[in-house]
């Protein structure tokens, strides 16, 4: 599942563990300060080489990026278009 993949990408590169209960799935990235506007970046690349997606300059927004929920939800409706 596409979503545990996406948790340990995070948990790995930005919290530097495999323990699931350090993220729950509505965690803000930027709230809870695990990912900075650097690595957004990051994870932007990430979900690209994944998903087979292009994030537009425009699609850079926490509604779509700041959380794993919102992050799924949001790969989901690119993937739909």
């Amino acid at each position: 599942m596409f979503k545990d993949k996406l948790r340990l990408f995070i948990l790995e590169n930005f919290l530097f563990t495999e323990d699931q209960s350090e993220l729950e799935d509505d965690d803000s990235f930027m709230e809870k300060e695990i990912i900075d506007s650097t690595g957004i970046l990051e994870v932007i690349e990430y979900l690209e080489e994944e998903c087979g997606i292009k994030i537009e300059d425009e699609e850079m927004i926490p509604d779509n990026l700041d959380s794993i929920n919102k992050v799924i939800n949001f790969v989901n409706q690119k993937q739909k278009n």
